[in-house]
């Protein structure tokens, strides 16, 4: 016998709108949250990995997990400006950045407390090796000078660094005169300033890291033997991108597993929100349940019915959650990145894999709260079902 068709099982969730819409509303709810959680962990993800450029190679001192616990001698940066596969510029120089990263405590603008920036003390080649941060508003820092450049979210955010305002730190005091924008990756929550005049400032001989630009990709394994052969560098180098990949894995790891776990306990009144909805469905058609009985049609189709109608039920649920969650995309949000202990500004983003995701997680909580009334429904004998109506 063929199954019950689709138009008739759609038809009775129309006929029940109400409790269809309720239901739905909860398990959107919940879809949402779902949704949202990995929305934000893939935005903390693409942020920092778009920071890096494919072509670019990072060293930081052996062992160091971030730029901010990183050192690097001047010898050091030496030594590895002279090796080979390294590209130059029209001019000639080759194309390496020797950047110090520090962190600045300063209030924001909305409510004046203070949180961590990333000050970054680099130069022309800095900006050079990374083509996607341009600056929009006022000019590039001159060397040698107190001079800085904000990312707009931290232009935005935090007190004194819009252009034309001055900062005080490390014992001087700081004008921005210019606000760049790095395409929403990391640098947009930076400030940067002449590397040399920010290790006198905060008086450091080392510096964090060392960024350079390679002949070709291919350039990396050589470069990389070279330094790890030289017993005078003990510095570990990487891809620009790696890097900046695993500077996100733990917040967006943290926050995955907090979010999930939300979504799980959230979900359990969901499905049983639908369970009692499919309950109360099977118990007020008994007698068409006894009628399609009559007609011929198996406990299966009956039971395949109603988990169907549960699952449809939850799709509509996760189709709103999703469409509600796709808003989130328009939301600049900040965080604390636990590899930098500084501020993280990033935005939602929604991925073909998120939504799959969300939607198989819909029809999942649709099964478990349908499959028990529905195993109920097709177990029904019909000279009950025809009794009882």
């Amino acid at each position: 016998m063929k199954p019950l068709p689709l138009s008739y099982i759609a038809r009775n969730l129309w006929v029940r709108r109400v409790t269809t819409l309720l239901t739905a509303l909860g398990m959107a709810l919940v879809v949402f949250v779902f949704a949202t959680v990995l929305m934000m962990g893939e935005g903390i993800r693409a942020t920092l990995v778009a920071t890096g450029q494919p072509d670019n190679a990072l060293l930081l001192r052996k062992g160091a997990g971030a730029e901010i616990n990183s050192g690097i001698t001047r010898e050091q940066a030496a030594i590895v400006q002279s090796l080979a596969g390294i590209a130059t510029n029209g001019a000639g120089q080759k194309l390496v950045s020797k950047e110090s990263v520090v962190l600045n405590n300063l209030p924001k603008r909305s409510n004046g407390k203070p949180s961590n920036v990333t000050v970054r003390g680099s130069s022309a080649l800095g900006l050079e090796l990374r083509p996607q941060l341009q600056i929009v508003q006022g000019r590039m820092f001159r060397p040698g000078t107190s001079e800085i450049i904000a990312g707009k979210s931290v232009a935005s955010g935090f007190r004194g660094t819009g252009l034309g305002e001055t900062l005080h730190f490390a014992q001087r005091d700081w004008q921005v005169v210019g606000v760049f924008d790095s395409g929403k990756t990391g640098f947009d929550s930076e400030l940067w300033g002449d590397a040399d005049q920010m290790m006198a400032a905060f008086r450091r001989n080392a510096y964090s890291t060392v960024v350079l630009r390679l002949a070709d990709v291919a350039a990396f394994a050589p470069l990389k033997a070279a330094v790890d052969a030289d017993p005078r560098l003990q510095l570990d180098t990487k891809p620009e991108v790696q890097f900046y990949a695993e500077q996100s894995e733990a917040l967006a790891t943290f926050i995955r597993i907090l979010g999930l776990s939300l979504s799980v306990i959230f979900s359990i009144g969901a499905v049983v929100g639908a369970m009692i909805t499919m309950f109360a469905a099977v118990a007020q058609r008994v007698g068409e349940i006894g009628t399609l009985r009559a007609l011929g049609f198996r406990r299966s189709a009956v039971l395949l019915a109603f988990l169907l109608e549960s699952l449809l039920l939850s799709l509509v649920g996760g189709v709103m959650g999703l469409f509600a969650a796709s808003w989130m995309q328009a939301v600049d949000i900040s965080t604390t990145n636990f590899q930098t202990f500084s501020e993280l500004a990033f935005q939602f983003k929604l991925t073909p894999a998120i939504a799959l995701q969300t939607l198989l997680f819909a029809l999942a909580m649709g099964f478990l709260g349908g499959f028990i009334p529905a195993w109920r429904a097709g177990r029904l004998k019909i000279v009950d079902c025809l009794r009882a109506a």
